[in-house]
């Protein structure tokens, strides 16, 4: 008879567990978040480049979750390109069996009561006296990594208990093994994460509840079990996402399946080699060797084969992309990493002006409101879906000046759906069908003003904010003098007065049209020490 005590151990210690990695995950993703961007930008230059920054920033932040997550926000906004970042990812795949390392060599050793209780009370003091600073940041990482060995701690009492009540499936047959496979896939699936799978399949070989060779396929199983993850959180994302989501299942069912196939000389080969590195005689130190070897073995087996991947990839997903009402950049995955959320967002809301420009341009050349409905749509759309992302984003932990940023690009994206909805009216309007040579010679200065200025608005586009200056100010005087030109063509009766009225309401909403354009392209602009 199973003790029920012993049952609520194993709850509570993995609840810990769980509890205490979220925690660390996020505190490092803070304090880390600049780190982050460099080490992963600086990716670009070679396979092994990435590979390495891949590894680095998974150990650092001890979340491959989060690194994948900035891999696509990086493809997304252009940073990086799809190769490179194929290659972080699988860099991460490495950097996540640190994990395993630091349970098996340090949480199964020592008494982690005495390193645990003092890391949760600095890490909470420091969180209450550093909110929104860095220092919060570390507090929160440094109260998860405590309560991450106390879940360790919890999990051992609780394998100590269990290992003469249950036994969990043994043995190198068919049917044991895809048993063994699956309790690792399940575990990774049920807790959403391959770490906390790792943990627990390390502290049950430590207490014996199941052999050295069947814990090893339980990992396996683990490995294959984020390959879920990848693809649930694919589902309705970007096309970069879903490109990445494939190279990582594609690379764990390789690697998995090499592993699998390979496991009794594996296992045989690695006990050598442990006791050649001079790692501790148990269990848990062969299976952090044996999950960090295998992950290694997947990248060796990838070497040659990146670059068709890559190219087959690039080849797929693209009808969404295509689609220009969709939002190219904005993906809930990113949301994790609030600093490329805003990169994305900011990316999204220049798309969007791009459309509320093509409109002006369409307002400016004559064209009718059928010819804009359909930009008008694909504004509204992405309108929608910049909404919707900045409410999820909101409901973050956002950082010191992620908030004013967040602010700045909320702004500039009313100035585009205002610039639009004057477009709108401009050319409901339509142009004058009866002017004199005067109103049609300032016509066409004003119009050749507002080009001039509109192809320096351009959010996409390299600013010269004192050019974009001056532009505006041309465009400014031509429209007093095309006002000018249309009320004395209206009192000296050249001109019908509901034809000068209709003809000042259209200058009008393409000079606000403008207005707003410019506005939006100064926000957007570069500060003059970045620029520099």
């Amino acid at each position: 008879m199973i003790e029920l005590q012993s049952l609520a151990t194993l709850a509570g210690g993995l609840g810990l567990f769980l509890l205490g990695m979220g925690l660390m995950t996020d505190g490092l993703k803070l304090a880390a978040g600049p780190a982050l961007h460099r080490i992963l930008t600086g990716a670009t230059r070679t396979r092994t480049h990435a590979l390495g920054s891949g590894l680095v920033v998974t150990a650092l932040v001890q979340s491959s979750s989060a690194v994948t997550v900035a891999a696509i926000g990086f493809v997304n906004a252009g940073v990086l390109a799809l190769g490179p970042a194929l290659w972080v990812l699988f860099g991460a795949n490495v950097g996540t069996t640190m994990t395993g390392w630091i349970v098996a060599l340090v949480g199964l050793k020592f008494k982690v009561e005495a390193l645990a209780m003092p890391l949760v009370g600095l890490g909470v003091l420091l969180r209450l006296t550093g909110e929104g600073r860095r220092s919060g940041a570390v507090g929160t990482a440094l109260a998860g990594f405590g309560l991450m060995f106390l879940g360790i701690a919890l999990l051992q009492q609780a394998f100590v208990g269990l290992a003469g009540q249950i036994s969990l499936p043994q043995g190198d047959g068919p049917v044991a093994v895809l048993a063994q496979l699956g309790i690792g896939l399940l575990m990774t699936v049920l807790m959403q994460s391959s770490s906390a799978a790792m943990t627990v399949t390390l502290t049950a070989a430590h207490g014996g509840l199941i052999g050295l060779q069947g814990a090893a396929a339980v990992v396996i199983g683990a490995n294959i079990g984020t390959t879920v993850t990848a693809l649930l959180a694919a589902i309705g994302a970007t096309p970069n996402a879903r490109r990445a989501a494939t190279a990582h299942v594609a690379f764990n069912l390789l690697t998995g399946t090499v592993a699998l196939l390979l496991l009794p000389w594996l296992i045989d080969a690695l006990g050598l080699a442990r006791r050649a590195l001079g790692l501790p005689p148990d269990p848990a130190a062969l299976l952090a060797l044996f999950h960090t070897t295998f992950n290694v073995l997947g990248v060796l087996l990838m070497w040659p084969l990146a670059a068709r991947l890559t190219r087959w990839l690039q080849r797929r997903f693209r009808a969404r992309e295509e689609d220009e009402a969709q939002p190219r950049f904005l993906d809930d995955n990113v949301l994790a990493v609030p600093t490329l959320a805003l990169d994305a967002l900011a990316r999204e809301v220049a798309r969007a002006g791009q459309v509320a420009l093509r409109m002006t341009q369409a307002a400016l050349a004559g064209a009718d409101t059928s010819a804009l409905r359909s930009d008008d749509a694909i504004l509204s759309s992405l309108d929608a879906a910049i909404e919707r992302f900045v409410e999820r984003l909101r409901s973050a932990s956002l950082p010191q000046g992620a908030s004013a940023r967040l602010a700045e690009l909320l702004r500039v994206q009313r100035y585009h759906e205002t610039s639009a909805e004057q477009a709108m009216t401009a050319a409901a309007l339509g142009p004058s069908g009866q002017a004199d040579a005067h109103v049609v010679t300032a016509d066409a200065a004003f119009l050749t003003a507002a080009t001039t200025l509109l192809a320096g608005c351009d959010p996409t586009g390299v600013v010269d904010t004192a050019r974009l200056d001056a532009d505006l100010d041309t465009m400014e005087a031509r429209y007093a003098d095309l006002k000018a030109a249309l009320l004395t063509a209206g009192a000296d009766a050249r001109l019908a007065l509901p034809d000068m009225e209709r003809a000042l309401s259209r200058a009008s909403a393409l000079r606000r049209s403008l207005q707003q354009l410019h506005k939006a392209r100064r926000r957007l602009a570069p500060e003059p020490e970045a620029a520099a």
